[in-house]
Parts: C-alpha cells; sequence; structure tokens
C-alpha cells in the first residue's frame, strides 16, 4: 500500500510538472541555455475571480485567479484551466486579512466557531469587510487553515505563484477577544485599551504589524516547502498598498519590513484612484491631487525594494471600488497612469484588478446623472491602447527631469501613532508627511521617499544628496538606523531635520528610554551621534563632510496654512546648493520623462508656473483613442500626456504596429506586405496606427478587402479600425516595395 501511494503521488508531481511546462510552452516561453530552467514573460498580469470569458480576455502575460473555492458549476481547477486554455500564465491570490473563508469561521474545516478572531473596535463591533467575512486576527490556527485549505490545493493545481494580498489590521481594532491573547503572548504582560494612553496606541499598533509580519512569513514559508516537495519553485509576493496609503487610511501592514523575509519574492503595488484621490492639505487648502498622491505612493513602493532586488509590479485600475462616472475615471485613470511611468527603473504592471467589473459593469454616464451604462467603447478603446503599451514599455536610465537627488525619510512606524489622537496632538490628513513631500514636487522637484528600515543597504543612498526626515509622526524602531545616517552625513550627505519633537509619542516605550537607555527624544540619539546637543535649535550645522540643518517646527505647518512652506523650501534649497553637488535647485511646474520611444509628461497646477508644456516633433496621441498624429501637444496645469514618438522608429524599413487597441500575434513581414493576427476582449473597438515603408495599396481584414483606413504621410503610418475578437482578427497589408 505505501509503495501504491509514493507511486500515485511521484505520478501527480510528474502530470503537475508537465502541465506546467505545457503552460510555458503555449505561453511563448524560452529556456534558459545554461540552467534549463523554463523562463515565461510575466511582465504584465491583470486579477480575476471569475473564468475565461471573451469579454474579459485582456491578453496580458498573466491571469492571477482570485480565490481558491469552488463555484456552483464551476470548480478551482477549471476556473484556472479556462485561463490557460486561451495561452495565459496562471498565479493564484486571495486575501490574508480576509476572504471567502466562511468554512473556518462558522466551523466546517475543524467543527469550531472563530467570528472571534475578527478585527473589533473598542465598542465591540467587528470590522467587516463583506458578509460573514471579517477583518481577520491572523491567529496560527487560522494559518494552519490557510496553508491547509488554500495553499496546498493552489500548489496541487500546478500554480507556482502566490499572492497574499492586503496583509491589513485596523488601527481602530485591536479589541477583540483574539487580539488580547496575541497581546499576552508578545508582550508577556496583560492587554492594555490602546485609546487609554499614546504608548498603549503604539504598542498595539507595533503588535499588529507583527502579526501580519508572522502571517505571511508562515504562510509563504509553507507554500515554498511544500511546492519543493512537489518539484515546484513556488514564488511568493504580496499585494499591498502603499506605506502612504495606509498611513494615511490609518491601517497597519508589515510593509518594509517584509524585505528582510527570504520567503517574499516581490510585491504588487496597489495604487490607483481609490487611495490617490485621498484628500490632501496644501498651500492651506484640503483638496485631492491624485497626481502628486499617486507620484508619492508608487515613489514609496519603489523605494522600499530598490535595495532589495525583488520584483514589484505597479497595479493602475481604470475605474474604482466606489461608484463614480466615466468622465471621473477616465481622468483619474490617466492621471495614476502617467505617474506609475514615471518610475523608468519599474517595468511590470497589473494592468487591471477585476476586468469583469471594468467591460460589464455599470456605471453613471455623467456626474449627478442616475442613468448607468457599460464602459463606452471610446474609453475601452483608450484602456486597451494604454494597456498595450505596458507589454513593450522598456527599463531605461533616464530621469524625470528636474534636480534629483532629493528623499523624505520614512518609517513602518508611521502607522503606529495616527489613531486615535492623543494630548490633543493631531495629524490632519497625514500632513506631516505631505508637509515635507507637497512643497517640493509641487515646484517640479521629483522628491524621493527613503525606508528608514533599508538605511542598511549601500544602494540606499546611491545618488541622494538632501535627506529630509522628522519624528513628529513615525519613530525609528531601531538605533542602528542612526549609525547608517550618521555615517552618511559625515561622508558628506545633507540632513534636514524638522520636528518640535512634542507629539505624545517621544516618550513611548522603545529602544531609546529602555534596557539602559534615558534619552527623552529618539532625535536626542541621533543628534548624538551627529555630535551635536540632545536638542539643537533651527539652525545649520557642520558634521564631517556633511552638514545638518534643523527646523524646529512640524512639517504639517508647512501645508495646513497658506504660503507658509517658504521657510521650509528656503532650507532644502540652501541644503542642496552648498552640498558637495554645488548644483543650483531648479522648480518648474511640470515631470517629464522619456522611455524608449515613449515621452510622459505631467503638468502640475498650484505651481510656480500657470503656464503648459508645450512638445513639439512627431507623436502619437495615446490618451486620444483615435491616435491622432501631432506636431505640436499643449498640455495645461492639472492635465498629463502620454506620447509615441515617431522619430524614435530605428528601422525605417520594418512595418511595425507601433499601438494599438489590441495585443499583436504571429508578425509576417515581407517584401512589400506585413500581416499580423490582433487579439483583444470581445465587444471592444479597435483602432491601430501603424509604420509602413511604403503607402498601402490593399488592406485585408479577415481576408476580406477594406477600403475603411487612412494614411498619415508626414509619419508613414496607417489607421485602421475594426471590431475587437478575442479569436484573433487576421489584418494583411501590401504596398509598392518599388524603390
Amino acid at each position: 500500500m505505501n509503495n501504491y501511494k509514493l507511486f500515485i503521488s511521484t505520478m501527480k508531481t510528474y502530470f503537475c510538472m508537465i502541465a506546467i511546462c505545457l503552460d510555458a510552452i503555449i505561453c511563448g516561453a524560452q529556456t534558459d541555455s545554461v540552467s534549463g530552467t523554463i523562463l515565461r514573460k510575466e511582465k504584465t498580469a491583470f486579477q480575476t475571480a471569475g473564468q475565461w470569458k471573451p469579454v474579459t480576455d485582456v491578453r496580458s502575460d498573466v491571469a492571477i485567479v482570485y480565490g481558491a473555492n469552488d463555484r456552483r458549476d464551476l470548480s478551482f481547477e477549471a476556473r484556472v484551466q479556462s485561463w490557460r486554455d486561451r495561452g495565459y500564465v496562471t498565479h493564484f491570490m486571495t486575501g490574508i486579512a480576509w476572504g471567502e473563508y466562511q468554512d473556518y469561521f462558522t466551523g466546517g474545516w475543524d467543527g469550531k466557531w472563530h467570528l472571534d478572531e475578527g478585527q473589533v473596535t473598542v465598542k465591540g463591533d467587528t470590522i467587516w469587510h463583506g458578509r460573514m467575512v471579517p477583518y481577520i486576527v491572523p491567529s496560527k490556527n487560522f494559518l494552519e487553515y490557510m496553508k491547509e485549505r488554500h495553499v496546498k490545493r493552489v500548489i496541487d493545481a500546478g500554480i507556482d505563484a502566490i499572492y497574499m494580498e492586503e496583509p491589513e489590521f485596523w488601527m481602530r481594532g485591536g479589541y477583540s477577544e483574539a487580539f488580547k491573547r496575541e497581546w499576552e503572548d508578545y508582550y508577556h504582560f496583560p492587554w492594555r485599551p490602546q485609546h487609554e494612553s499614546p504608548e498603549n496606541t503604539y504598542l498595539a499598533n507595533k503588535l499588529k504589524y507583527y502579526l501580519y509580519y508572522r502571517a505571511l512569513e508562515e504562510v509563504f514559508t509553507y507554500a515554498k516547502e511544500y511546492g519543493r516537495s512537489r518539484g515546484m519553485n513556488v514564488r511568493c509576493y504580496v499585494p499591498t498598498h502603499s506605506l502612504v496609503n495606509y498611513s494615511s487610511w490609518q491601517i497597519v501592514s508589515p510593509e518594509a519590513a517584509l524585505v528582510s523575509l527570504p520567503c517574499v519574492d516581490g510585491y504588487i503595488a496597489q495604487v490607483w484612484t481609490g487611495t490617490s484621490r485621498e484628500p490632501t492639505f496644501f498651500n492651506g487648502v484640503r483638496k485631492e491631487r491624485v497626481f502628486e498622491n499617486a507620484f508619492l505612493e508608487y515613489g514609496s513602493m519603489e523605494s522600499m525594494t530598490r535595495p532589495t532586488g525583488r520584483k514589484m509590479f505597479f497595479l493602475t485600475d481604470p475605474i474604482e471600488d466606489w461608484s463614480r462616472d466615466w468622465a471621473d475615471y477616465r481622468k483619474n485613470y490617466q492621471a495614476t497612469f502617467t505617474a506609475q511611468l514615471l518610475y523608468p527603473m519599474i517595468a511590470d504592471y497589473e494592468v487591471m484588478p477585476w476586468p469583469d467589473r471594468i467591460y460589464e459593469g455599470l456605471y453613471s454616464t455623467a456626474a449627478n446623472s442616475d442613468t448607468k451604462t457599460k464602459i463606452p467603447r471610446f474609453y475601452s478603446t483608450q484602456m486597451q491602447v494604454m494597456i498595450n503599451t505596458l507589454n513593450d514599455m522598456p527599463l531605461s536610465d533616464n530621469r524625470v527631469n528636474g534636480s534629483q537627488g532629493i528623499g523624505a525619510l520614512m518609517s513602518n512606524s508611521l502607522m503606529f501613532q495616527r489613531f486615535p489622537t492623543h494630548a490633543e496632538y493631531d495629524d490632519p490628513q497625514f500632513s506631516n508627511f505631505y508637509g515635507q513631500t507637497l512643497p517640493l514636487l509641487k515646484r517640479g522637484i521629483p522628491v524621493s521617499t527613503v525606508h528608514i528600515e533599508n538605511t542598511g543597504y549601500p544602494d540606499t543612498w546611491k545618488g541622494l544628496k538632501v535627506l529630509i526626515m522628522s519624528y513628529s509622526n513615525m519613530k525609528p524602531m531601531s538605533p542602528d538606523y542612526h549609525r547608517h545616517i550618521a555615517q552618511w552625513v559625515k561622508a558628506g550627505g545633507v540632513l534636514v531635520y524638522c520636528s518640535q519633537d512634542i507629539d505624545p509619542y517621544q516618550t513611548t516605550m522603545e529602544w531609546w528610554n529602555t534596557n539602559g537607555n534615558n534619552y527623552k527624544t529618539p532625535s536626542a540619539h541621533l543628534f548624538e551621534m551627529l555630535d551635536l546637543t540632545a536638542y539643537p535649535p533651527s539652525g545649520e550645522y557642520p558634521c564631517g563632510k556633511g552638514k545638518v540643518y534643523v527646523l524646529r517646527d512640524d512639517p504639517k505647518n508647512f501645508v495646513l496654512t497658506a504660503s507658509n512652506d517658504e521657510i521650509y523650501f528656503s532650507t532644502v534649497k540652501k541644503a542642496f546648493e552648498t552640498g558637495a553637488n554645488k548644483e543650483k535647485l531648479e522648480t518648474k511646474n511640470n515631470l517629464y520623462l522619456e522611455r524608449g520611444a515613449y515621452i510622459i509628461a505631467s503638468v502640475m497646477d498650484e505651481s510656480v508656473s500657470s503656464k503648459p508644456l508645450v512638445l513639439k516633433g512627431l507623436f502619437i496621441d495615446l490618451f486620444d483613442p483615435e491616435l491622432p498624429v501631432l506636431k505640436t501637444k499643449t498640455v495645461n496645469p492639472g492635465e498629463q500626456t502620454y506620447l509615441f514618438d515617431i522619430r524614435k522608429i530605428s528601422d525605417k524599413t520594418k512595418p511595425a504596429v507601433l499601438c494599438g487597441a489590441a495585443r499583436i500575434y504571429n508578425e509576417i513581414a515581407g517584401k512589400g506586405s506585413y500581416s499580423f493576427v490582433a487579439k483583444s476582449p470581445a465587444e471592444t473597438s479597435n483602432v491601430s496606427r501603424i509604420y509602413l515603408p511604403g503607402k498601402p495599396e490593399k488592406i485585408r481584414i479577415n481576408h476580406i478587402e477594406t477600403g475603411e483606413y487612412s494614411w498619415d504621410e508626414s509619419s508613414h503610418t496607417c489607421l485602421i479600425k475594426f471590431e475587437n475578437n478575442p479569436e484573433g482578427v487576421s489584418v494583411n497589408i501590401e504596398w509598392d516595395n518599388i524603390q
């Protein structure tokens, strides 16, 4: 019997590996010539809870199948196979803090009721994500359930990439019996209500942070070990909101701490209209600043992984979770899409979540209108043009125009002191962070973010000239961070410290006031390492080869009051210009970047100028579903643009689809002819602009000659239109090849 079981197990593994190889071959994978490892293209992806349908055939490289539960008429394995049958690499995603886990909560898994493991507020209310779906206090028992009931099944289905999304603990949670048990296990003293003191709040949120660190470590370690037992190399990713957003929305998550886990292979940066439209203060005005917020969110995710080399997918969403109108969706999609492309060191993308709701959902035709409709054809065409460019988007050594090398320091502890408010010290709309960043970004300075947890990596400091930091809204969780910062300053870096150090968390129980340390504030330890007094007043101080500038004001004050950022900005300007680089700090109202043939630009309002950005050349406008050829593009304040630079075509003898609302396959270029197959979701319209060496004489769509095309002589491009089909539309073009 044991030999029979071994035989069955071996055959399962064998057939599983065959399925993986066939999956890779179907998807156009290549094999590494040295190791023989199958290399699958996994540059673009989307997540879906549904099976393949003609109207949601997005044509990215990867279909991330969501949830391992069976449907009434379809098993999980059949759902996965429906995407494989269409040529997709299949990955898996589910929630780690919430999900359709009713069998766990109501006793279906182990015969015990577990609804008491939900996150609970001070009023005793469970925080729900849906019906019978609480946000979870991730107990060890719950983690065993996740491993046995979900992760194991997914790996048995031949999936070798697992995403555990949104490890989220609400700051207002922390009152359940499950959390109290975890508190006593972790701190070894009785639970304390977090609302009663700043220290209790800090300790509660630090525990929430640890619980999801532990959850991901245990689940991912199991996934890798079980995968190895099946002959598979399982990769594990964390789709997560940015530290900027979680801090703003008052949610705790492990974020940058995960880079210390060898079982984490990468992340999805969950940034989209819904996160980026959170209002911010600037110049005394509270309002939505979607582009600027998105730029800072993507930046915080990029800096989180930059020193580690781990994979990062950037996400955008053509709509959002809240019901809006199509014009609102389109405007803000362009803003977030532009922001993500301004990070040329990232070139992997989740092009959309939930294609079913994007293509089949009903949303308002206009603001304040009760009329709802599916996605307009012009918007689905534009969206598909945009996401298909991501399949070809190159990495680039280019950088956004403007003064480089200014960074604002962040820490995971930003999430520890946002809620509740103590001692009447408030940080409205997370303004202590935006007070450091928006006064620079609004002046066209591409300010970066630096994670304090990464200060031990040498690459963290590469190219950094000025570091801005404050302990008004965060605290250092290790004294080692100060050692790294002090080393950098003494070697020639310039530090700008902005804080009154008066918030109520300065005296919370941490390393700077325990185990023999008696510093009144964490900054006192930093200044000691910088050879300064414990509380230096505002001023400029030499430090080795570098300098320290101290501003005794909390950064929130730079944005909560109109015209109150001048001293701050002039200090940063002086720090930048008097440093070793001797450069002048450039101010402007735009950010501009070239990536291969693509041009990305944003012009900001509330800036140093109200002038538009005027670009001259020969372009295709990728935000216009008609794909017009332009010689001049004017971008006004508050607008973004996305262009294909026709002048960057290197081989003028080779025909090519430059852009279009479908993915291109089976290209064949001959003397005077060019053919290809275009695939895209059903019920959408294709527009494609094609470069040709000569003016077309005959165009056939699905073998039928058509005269419905236009030729632009200045760019040598042909514009064609047709109805999309996921099965493929064949296009054949002929032109006079006589030279």
